[in-house]
C-alpha cells in the first residue's frame, strides 16, 4: 500500500469517485422496489411470487459474476474495470426499451440482470478499494460515508419511480378490471409500459457518460498482492497468519454467508415492505414510497456509522447491535398490526444500516494477495437478495402462510446468523501468533 503521506494525498479522490459509484448502486438497486409493483400490474402477474423475480434477476447475478468479476479486474486492472461496468449498465437499461415494447417479462429480467452483472463487476472493485485506501479499522465508516450515497439514492428512485411508474395506479388498476374487451385492456397496458422509455434512456446515457469520465480521472491503482497478510482483531489481540490458499480463510467464508443473509434482510424491509404495506391495507399513496423510508433509516444508521465507529465502537460490536434491533424490530412487525407494523418494517433499515460496512471488511480482514478473490467470494453472498424474496414469496402464495408470519420465518434464521458471525464467525481461523 501507499505511504500514509501518500495515501492522504491521493484518498480523496478515490473516496469522491467510490462515493459516486455507490450512489449508482443505490439507483438501480432500490429500482427495483418500485418495478415489483409496477411490473405485476403492467405485465398482469398473477402472484406476488412472480414480480420477485425482478430482484432474483438483479441479485443472482452477483452469485454467478463476482468470481468471474475478479478474473477480469486482475487482468484489465480496476479503473478499467469500473469503465466497462458501467458500459454494461448502460446496455442492460437499453434492454428496458424493447421488453416494455414486446411486453416481455423475459425481456425486462434480462436487463436486470445484465445490470445485476455489471454491478457485480464494480461492487467486486470498489468495495476491496474503500476498504483498503485508509486502515482497515475505519473501513466500516468509510463504507458508511459512501453507504450515505447509496441510500440517498435510494430515497430518491422510490420517489422519482413511484410518481413516473405508478402514478394513477389505483384508476389504472380499476380500468383494466372493468374493460373485458382484449384489445381495449392491451392499449391500457401498452400505453402503461411506454413510462419505462425516458428514464432507461436517460439512465443509459448518464452511465456512459461516467464512465468516460472515470476513464480519464486519476484514480491510483492499489496492487492488493501486496496488502499485510498478518493482522490483529481489535476485539481480541488475536492474529491472523498469511496462507497459501483461500481457502484457508474460515472467517471469509463465514463472512460471505453472513454477507448472503445481511442483503436478504436488507431487500426484505426495502422491497418487500411495498408488498407487506398492501397486506395491511395501509394507504396506497404512503406505501408507493415506503421503500423510501426504509431508505431514510439507514442514512440514519450510516450518520451514526461515520459518527461511532470506530472512536466509540468496534465495527463488531455495531454489528451486534444492529442485528439484535434486526431481531427486534422483526417481533414487533409481526406480532402487531397497521401502523406499527409497517414502520417497524421501515425501522429495520436502521437494523440494517451498518451489517455491510461492518461484515465486508471483517470478512477480507487479512488476506493479502487473495483480496481480490476474497472480495468477489463475498460479493456472490449478495445473491442473497435473489433467495430470500423467493422463499418469503412461496411461504406466503405457495404455503399459504400468514404474510407476517412468512416474514417472520424469512428475518429471524437471518439476522440470529448475523449475531453469531458477530460475536464469533469473525474470529474463526484466527490463531495466536
Amino acid at each position: 500500500m501507499n505511504s500514509s503521506g501518500t495515501q492522504k494525498k491521493t484518498a480523496l479522490l478515490p473516496m469522491v469517485i467510490c462515493c459516486a459509484l455507490f450512489f449508482v448502486f443505490g439507483f438501480v438497486t432500490w429500482a427495483n422496489g418500485t418495478l415489483i409493483p409496477f411490473l405485476k400490474l403492467a405485465l398482469n402477474l398473477e402472484t406476488d411470487l412472480q414480480a420477485f423475480f425482478v430482484t432474483f434477476a438483479s441479485y443472482i447475478a452477483y452469485f454467478f459474476l463476482a468470481l468471474p468479476s475478479s478474473w477480469i479486474l486482475n487482468k484489465i486492472g480496476f479503473k478499467n474495470g469500473l469503465v466497462v461496468g458501467m458500459v454494461i449498465l448502460g446496455i442492460g437499461s437499453l434492454v428496458f426499451i424493447p421488453a416494455a415494447d414486446n411486453r416481455s417479462f423475459g425481456l425486462f429480467l434480462t436487463g436486470i440482470f445484465i445490470q445485476g452483472s455489471a454491478m457485480s463487476l464494480l461492487q467486486t472493485a470498489v468495495n476491496p478499494y474503500l476498504s483498503i485506501i485508509g486502515p482497515i479499522d475505519s473501513a466500516a465508516a468509510r463504507i458508511s460515508i459512501a453507504g450515505l450515497c447509496n441510500k440517498f439514492a435510494g430515497v430518491l428512485v422510490p420517489v422519482i419511480f413511484g410518481v413516473l411508474f405508478l402514478k394513477n395506479s389505483q384508476q389504472v388498476t380499476a380500468k383494466l378490471e372493468a374493460t373485458t374487451d382484449i384489445v381495449a385492456k392491451n392499449a391500457i397496458l401498452d400505453e402503461l409500459l411506454q413510462r419505462v422509455h425516458t428514464p432507461y434512456i436517460a439512465l443509459a446515457v448518464v452511465f456512459v457518460l461516467f464512465a468516460i469520465l472515470i476513464k480519464f480521472a486519476n484514480l491510483p491503482e492499489i496492487d492488493m498482492n501486496k496488502e499485510d497478510e498478518v493482522t490483529t482483531d481489535e476485539d481480541t489481540g488475536l492474529k491472523s497468519i498469511a496462507k497459501t490458499s483461500v481457502f484457508q480463510y474460515p472467517h471469509l467464508f463465514l463472512g460471505a454467508l453472513c454477507i448472503f443473509f445481511c442483503v436478504a434482510v436488507e431487500v426484505m424491509a426495502g422491497d418487500i415492505i411495498n408488498t407487506y404495506g398492501r397486506e395491511l391495507n395501509i394507504n396506497p399513496n404512503i406505501v408507493r414510497f415506503s421503500t423510501s423510508f426504509t431508505l431514510i433509516c439507514m442514512l440514519v444508521g450510516y450518520v451514526i456509522g461515520i459518527i461511532a465507529i470506530p472512536k466509540i465502537v468496534s465495527q463488531q460490536m455495531a454489528l451486534r447491535i444492529c442485528a439484535l434491533l434486526g431481531v427486534t424490530l422483526t417481533l414487533v412487525s409481526v406480532f402487531s398490526t397497521g401502523n406499527v407494523s409497517f414502520y417497524s418494517v421501515a425501522l429495520l433499515g436502521l437494523a440494517n444500516s451498518l451489517m455491510w460496512p461492518a461484515i465486508f471488511p471483517l470478512g477480507i480482514k487479512g488476506l493479502g494477495r487473495f483480496t481480490k478473490t476474497g472480495s468477489a467470494i463475498m460479493i456472490m453472498g449478495i445473491a442473497g437478495g435473489a433467495i430470500w424474496p423467493l422463499v418469503y414469496g412461496y411461504l406466503k402464495d405457495r404455503l399459504h402462510i400468514d404474510f407476517q408470519h412468512a416474514f417472520l420465518y424469512a428475518m429471524l434464521p437471518a439476522y440470529l446468523y448475523i449475531i453469531y458471525f458477530a460475536i464469533k464467525g469473525h474470529k474463526v481461523g484466527l490463531k495466536n501468533a
